[in-house]
């Protein structure tokens, strides 16, 4: 089936009282694992594209540094890839751009078949926010793209985005907020944060999202609450990285307990891509290890390097682009690149199989309407928004 905004998915979580995972690709095979993963449990799927993921997908392995030519033609490898594994699926898929940083950002996901975007205002002063994100919602809403806004600010790093200090979300102002802009989803800060390093024992403060909940419900407003910063970073996966050779310390997540339980008090969208990299990290180290072979090979040695270069580093970009034809394209040239391709795909269905159950939302995927985009264009010209 085609794939499908990102609001129908969140009003059958808010209405089923789970929520769904989130989760950040950054390789096609990556993207055709998360499918297959929520294919098993019946679960409608969120893929995320991150800004400057869409860079790394376009060639540029310095992403920090890329360019809106890099990203349109990453959102494009993304958008691709999704289709391809996507369009005879039978669960509701969307493709969502993560952390866009502005309108440029914004134009390469759409372009490239993105079903929804976050447009990330959230270090602006408050009043500038709700410009930029209702300029994002004027453009997205007539092509039926969704779109989630941010206010809040969370401590923590995570590719562009960084901050040091968490500054909470103001119900009062997540209210005018919403007013103002339109946003079907709105990510909220109450004590998550970016980055494998959250904390030991990190107690969310649920009373925000309740609030701000109450506060929309109150006013009539129709927005859903979204959780980012959420891994879990499973201390087992840590533990057989730095037993391979990595060298990550002070890793620690949001747990389980706290996230399930930020679910009935009204967030129905939990972001999640850290654990993917550490799951993902592991599995390579764990290929090379196995076989040692591969540490030579032609095809996937220069994998091996990198790994060994970079013991502190959980990220994959990191280390693929020594292939990368397969990250972009998905092609796999020899038996030596099937076997990563494997690993890998095996690292984040291991990391998202266990989050769709935790979460709650295994066999919900035929509750989700399958509104397409025209007629979530219709709609949103209907209700003036």
């Amino acid at each position: 089936m085609p794939l499908v905004p990102l609001k129908p998915v969140l009003d059958a979580a808010r209405a089923g009282g789970y929520a769904q995972g989130a989760f950040n690709v950054n390789a096609v095979c990556q993207a055709k694992a998360v499918i297959e993963a929520h294919e098993i449990l019946r679960s409608a799927a969120i893929l995320q594209g991150a800004d400057l993921a869409n860079a790394f997908m376009g060639g540029r392995a310095d992403f920090q540094n890329g360019t809106v030519e890099d990203k349109i033609r990453g959102a494009k490898n993304i958008g691709d890839a999704v289709r391809k594994f996507g369009e005879n699926s039978p669960i509701p898929i969307v493709l969502h751009l993560d952390h866009g940083r502005d309108m440029a950002s914004v134009k390469a996901a759409i372009a490239g078949g993105y079903t929804s975007v976050m447009i990330d205002g959230s270090a602006l002063p408050f009043e500038d926010n709700i410009e930029l994100t209702r300029e994002v919602v004027k453009y997205a809403h007539p092509k039926g793209v969704s779109v989630e806004g941010e206010l809040g600010v969370l401590a923590g790093v995570e590719d562009h985005v960084f901050a040091a200090t968490s500054t909470y979300t103001n119900p009062l102002k997540a209210v005018e907020f919403v007013r103002a802009t339109g946003v079907d989803a709105l990510a909220i800060s109450y004590g998550t944060m970016h980055g494998p390093s959250k904390g030991k024992n990190v107690k969310l403060r649920r009373e925000i999202p309740i609030a701000v909940r109450e506060c929309l419900a109150h006013e009539g407003l129709d927005c859903a609450l979204v959780s980012h910063g959420s891994s879990t970073v499973p201390a087992y996966i840590v533990e057989e990285i730095n037993e391979l050779g990595g060298s990550i310390h002070n890793a620690h997540g949001i747990s389980l307990d706290e996230l399930k339980a930020a679910i009935p008090a009204g967030i129905s969208k939990i972001n999640v891509d850290t654990d993917i990299r550490l799951a993902v990290t592991r599995n390579m180290r764990e290929l090379f290890h196995l076989r040692p072979e591969l540490q030579k090979s032609a095809s996937v040695g220069g994998v091996y390097e990198l790994l060994l270069a970079h013991p502190e580093n959980p990220d994959p970009r990191v280390f693929l682009p020594p292939v990368y034809d397969t990250v972009m394209y998905g092609t796999v040239e020899d038996p030596d690149r099937q076997a990563l391709v494997d690993a890998i795909e095996r690292g984040v269905k291991e990391a998202v199989s266990t989050l769709i159950v935790e979460f709650g939302s295994y066999g919900k995927a035929p509750k989700v309407e399958m509104a397409s985009l025209d007629e979530m264009a219709e709609r949103y010209e209907k209700a003036g928004i």
